[in-house]
């Protein structure tokens, strides 16, 4: 296959759908059936498989739950909370992606901050916001560092950049985080009963499919899988025939963009500039070695060293689901609030903020 329309062939599509169907039976002779219930990691995939109602394919005892793979849906309201005091610093430019903007803070958001007056400017990449520190040498420029495995080393070349250029005025506030301890987290929670994990495919092409070996002891088996729909539906057969036969292994699905061992000049650059460190996910709490921290060699770069941040625990909204949403605990139409008070221009918890989000993607692309 070396065209996408091929991912999204309809025929392809229901061949692989009955043969769904035809492993969600149960086994010869047997009496009802069991529900099977996988976690697709990664908010693309949400998309995806609403985006192209790839619901309707499935048996009504295969189920899809979302998982943490949103970052932006994970990033705590004292971050934003944070990023909204330094906007306020005189002589301080914020840059940030554009889905940052209305993500909630305790009592207010970036995108109200800047119909304030503040300098917030939203930019594609950490390299732009190297650019406008470059451009703006009188100006303390700040990048909100956001993103998994699969952003984290672009902002990590940016950081070296400003190093080799001896710029003084450019930072990042890192809130970097890393997948499998979540997935690790999740798994231990009670609430919680997952039968595998359809891993997402952006961040397996940095860590590989080493990077999920910590699943052999929970002895549940994950699928790498693409983001077209043809690649979901196919990691959906890969997982219902480990289930049925016993097994709990790391397969790849995603051949055609993912090695075993991951992409080696991604990790030695993650490594050079950033450590290990907890991290609070929303709705989730506090994972051990689940984030990172810029590396002292390259403290001058380093936001909250810089400014001398403080993360505070902040205000959350308790009629907000967000956070069990997150888990896999509860689906956005649980919440009390969503698709009312709560919706994309009025969100009131970031999983209806961002294109990844969960509570986003139902409202958009769901049956109403």
């Amino acid at each position: 296959m070396k065209y996408i329309d091929e991912f999204r062939s309809l025929k392809l599509a229901k061949n692989i759908s009955a043969k769904i169907a035809e492993l969600a039976l149960p086994a010869r002779g047997g009496r009802g059936g069991r529900r099977y219930n996988f976690m697709e990691v990664c908010g693309t995939h949400t998309n995806t498989f609403y985006r192209f109602g790839l619901s309707k394919l499935l048996p009504e005892n295969v189920r899809l739950i979302s998982g943490p793979g949103c970052p932006v849906c994970v990033t705590d309201e004292s971050y934003i909370d944070n990023a909204i005091i330094l906007a306020g610093l005189k002589d301080t430019i914020i840059t940030t992606f554009g889905d940052m903007m209305k993500v909630p803070g305790s009592s207010s958001t970036l995108y109200r901050e800047r119909a304030k007056g503040r300098d917030i400017r939203i930019v594609y990449s950490s390299l732009d916001a190297l650019k406008i520190a470059e451009d703006n040498p009188a100006k303390n420029v700040v990048f909100l560092g956001i993103g998994f495995e699969t952003t984290a080393p672009t902002v990590a070349m940016a950081i070296i950049e400003a190093k080799k250029k001896n710029l003084t005025n450019f930072f990042v506030y890192s809130a970097h985080k890393i997948i499998p301890p979540a997935m690790e987290a999740i798994l231990k929670d009670k609430n919680v009963a997952l039968d595998g994990f359809i891993l997402p495919a952006h961040v397996s092409s940095i860590i590989g499919a080493d990077g999920y070996k910590f699943l052999h002891k929970f002895k549940i088996p994950g699928v790498i899988a693409g983001f077209e729909p043809l690649d979901m539906l196919e990691g959906i057969v890969m997982l219902l025939r480990e289930v049925k036969s016993g097994r709990a292994e790391i397969e790849n699905e995603y051949t055609r963009g993912v090695k075993k061992s991951g992409n080696k000049v991604a990790q030695v650059v993650l490594k050079k500039v950033f450590v290990s460190t907890y991290a609070v996910w929303r709705g989730i709490g506090e994972i051990p070695k689940s984030g990172l921290a810029i590396r002292k060699e390259f403290a001058a770069y380093d936001a909250e060293k810089h400014f001398g941040i403080r993360r505070k625990k902040a205000a959350v909204n308790k009629y907000c689901l967000c956070g069990e949403v997150i888990k896999g605990v509860k689906m956005p139409e649980d919440c009390k609030l969503f698709a009312k008070s709560c919706n994309p221009e009025n969100p009131k918890g970031p999983c209806m903020v961002s294109s990844e989000g969960t509570c986003g993607i139902h409202y958009k692309y769901k049956e109403k």
